[in-house]
């Protein structure tokens, strides 16, 4: 992994990815103590980062041939948008409690899925499997050079939008599964912004990039499901964003779901953007961990838009009037 990478990953989405606003509030600056930088890739087609990465993927190929793909919904959606517009057969490897929609919006790209149950069988062994039997590419979500090479465009996105408001530095959280995101901005922005830090984001209970941080060292989570932040819940941090963040990212955050749904419902009535639980985590650690932020600014990435409507409107009804 390199930078250059990155800037031809930025080359060929050009005309395909969108160019994500960043957004602010005086509200949420007041909540934070600072003033919120939020990176709105929920805006990004297939609503969210995702298509990034899985447009790096699908267009640095050669030769003919369908491709794979495990995910919960968003790199799903990501791949299978891409293969569609590439003209190329795309197989995708589904928790079976994966959210309605995400499902859905899969198929509508033209893509088959196949179901899995996360808590007794691995994605990655069917995976395997189904790419072998039917001569298809696997692109995994995160553990993927060029998968790493297209989110990392996210990062120069943030480069140039920070100095255009005047922001010269400081801590970029980025919502973290695997780690391909925070890996690839990191990545990005140690060539184009080396004054500002990356932190990752997580769930409360299935921060293992954060624990892997602390540790020096790739740990496990104990479970494999248990969140409302489906679309971030893995396993363990991946072998080749892993060592990315441990030379260049700060100490992670972790949230609890219930500060993930507030966060949602504040981006809608401050913002006017729709966050799925696993894209809000980045922001709720900005708004209720300030004291685990230092200096004037932060910027977070809203990663995904992706949500269920019951959950949604589970939190725009929970914590809508406390917003």
């Amino acid at each position: 992994m390199n930078f250059g990478m990155i800037e031809a990953a930025a080359a060929r989405l050009r005309g395909h990815a969108r160019v994500t606003p960043l957004l602010s509030s005086p509200f949420l600056d007041e909540i934070a103590g600072r003033r919120v930088w939020v990176k709105a890739e929920c805006l990004q087609v297939t609503g969210s980062f995702k298509f990034r990465g899985g447009w790096s993927a699908v267009s640095a190929l050669e030769g003919e041939g369908g491709v794979l793909a495990y995910s919960s919904g968003n790199h799903a959606q990501g791949i299978a948008a891409a293969a569609q517009a590439h003209g190329r057969e795309a197989v995708i490897v589904m928790p079976a409690d994966a959210p309605a929609i995400k499902v859905a919006n899969t198929k509508a790209y033209g893509a088959q899925v196949v179901h899995y149950d996360r808590a007794t069988e691995s994605r990655e062994e069917i995976g395997a499997k189904l790419a072998e039997a039917r001569g298809l590419t696997l692109i995994r979500p995160y553990d993927e050079p060029q998968v790493i090479a297209g989110q990392g465009t996210c990062g120069l996105e943030i480069a140039r939008q920070t100095a255009e408001v005047g922001v010269d530095g400081g801590d970029v959280i980025a919502c973290c599964g695997g780690g391909g995101l925070s890996s690839g901005i990191a990545l990005a922005l140690e060539e184009a912004a080396p004054s500002f830090r990356v932190r990752t984001a997580e769930p409360e209970r299935f921060d293992d990039v954060a624990r892997s941080l602390e540790a020096g060292e790739r740990v496990e989570n104990e479970a494999l499901s248990g969140s409302i932040c489906d679309a971030i819940v893995t396993p363990t941090p991946g072998e080749l964003t892993f060592p990315i963040l441990k030379r260049l990212a700060g100490p992670g955050f972790a949230v609890s779901d219930e500060e993930a749904l507030r966060a949602m419902a504040l981006a809608f009535l401050r913002l006017k953007i729709v966050l799925e639980p696993g894209g809000a985590v980045a922001l709720a650690s900005a708004l209720f961990r300030p004291g685990e932020i230092e200096g004037d600014d932060v910027v977070v990435v809203a990663s995904g838009g992706n949500v269920d409507p019951v959950v949604f409107a589970r939190a725009i009804s929970t914590y809508g009037d406390a917003a």
